[in-house]
């Protein structure tokens, strides 16, 4: 069964979450006039400090590297894109999908996962670092906007969708502040929304794409190299077959051509598996999927296939001696820099430091600080700091 939302919205199936969040928001708010939940949480994450530094925040390829490689901001606008597309027609919550995808990196490090392992290694000591975790904190309390709260007091159904990981341990003390909230699913072995579940998949499906084009483009990748794993393998025969001799003349139209086909073909094994699921499980509401296994899946083949991929990109991209040594300098900048703020509080803007203490400034903080920083400020940051010119911009 499905309702539309309002005259001329789309059908939203029984097991979606509802325009009006059912976990509501930390500190009650009158409803908008004219606005979902979900909207206005949308456009709480669009319009907030964190969303624009993504824009300068390393994928794969540092910032300077190059204009037109991918930032965490188009890697996020992409997610929401297919996250959109995949929701419409499973009816779930489009507006709920995507809040999530737009969110769901606000606290990833400067350089990619490298400066977040840096930045882990840092804080070993004190709790560990997440880029999960962080992105929770950012919306619950790194972001200073209203004169009521701290944080963008959004929905649990988009706090949970953001939350994708959480040990065990920190779950316990989440829950401990917040009973029956955005941690109680890592506890009692429950699943989130529908459309987390989703925004999780979309997330693999941008990133396998999108870093196939940055890698050819950046020339660490081939097309040779590329057509011996087999989905790539499959739209590149169906591409030349349909096309013939766009290999020579145009092998940038080629690529793109594979790419938005594989795209295209996991969007519709993810819907087809997804309907498949919902259609045995049946569930009645929201609440009810919690309580199923995680529904929004690939097939097992698109699944086999995703997986030799990612290990593709892995082995042949991410681990590309010319990738190694930029996010290993990456690395040594977050490792300095926090080494740095911890000797001397002092090199922190004044509203990042702490009352005195006998302790000395908050290891936590410090890691606030910079895991919002961007690749440039972090780079220049590090620059004045210690005199050293760790990369030249070009």
């Amino acid at each position: 069964m499905s309702v539309p939302d309002s005259p001329g919205s789309p059908l939203r199936a029984v097991y979606a979450v509802p325009p009006t969040s059912p976990g509501g928001r930390r500190v009650a708010e009158p409803p908008a006039p004219t606005r979902s939940d979900f909207q206005r949480d949308r456009d709480r994450i669009v319009h907030c400090t964190a969303f624009r530094r993504l824009v300068y925040k390393t994928q794969v390829f540092l910032n300077h590297e190059g204009d037109l490689f991918r930032t965490r901001l188009t890697h996020s606008l992409e997610v929401a894109q297919l996250g959109r597309s995949i929701s419409r027609s499973l009816g779930l919550n489009e507006d709920l999908v995507e809040a999530i995808s737009l969110a769901h990196d606000l606290g990833h490090t400067p350089f990619g996962h490298a400066g977040q392992d840096a930045l882990n290694d840092c804080m070993a000591e004190y709790g560990g670092f997440e880029h999960n975790l962080q992105s929770l904190r950012v919306v619950d309390a790194l972001e200073q906007r209203y004169p009521g709260w701290d944080g963008l007091n959004l929905c649990l159904e988009t706090r949970e969708g953001i939350l994708k990981r959480c040990p065990l341990p920190l779950a316990q003390q989440i829950e401990a502040r917040e009973p029956s909230g955005v941690a109680r699913r890592f506890l009692d072995g429950t699943q989130p929304s529908l459309e987390a579940q989703l925004c999780n998949l979309a997330d693999e499906i941008a990133y396998n794409a999108h870093d196939i084009d940055d890698g050819v483009r950046s020339g660490l990748l081939s097309l040779a190299a590329l057509r011996e794993v087999r989905l790539f393998a499959r739209f590149d025969e169906e591409v030349q077959r349909d096309h013939p001799g766009l290999a020579g003349k145009a092998p940038r139209r080629l690529l793109a051509e594979v790419i938005r086909r594989m795209l295209s073909a996991q969007v519709y094994d993810v819907i087809a598996s997804a309907s498949a699921s919902l259609a045995t499980a049946a569930p009645a509401s929201c609440d009810e999927v919690r309580r199923h296994p995680a529904l929004i899946r690939f097939t097992t083949d698109m699944r086999h296939a995703s997986a030799e991929l990612k290990r593709f990109l892995f082995r042949e991209l991410y681990r590309h001696p010319q990738v190694m040594d930029t996010t290993e300098r990456g690395r040594r900048i977050i490792a300095e820099l926090f080494a740095a703020y911890l000797d001397d509080p002092r090199q922190l803007p004044e509203e990042h430091r702490e009352p005195e203490t006998t302790e000395g400034i908050s290891p936590r903080r410090v890691a606030d600080y910079i895991a919002g920083m961007t690749d440039r400020f972090a780079t220049r940051e590090h620059q004045r700091l210690t005199g050293r010119q760790v990369f030249l911009e070009r």
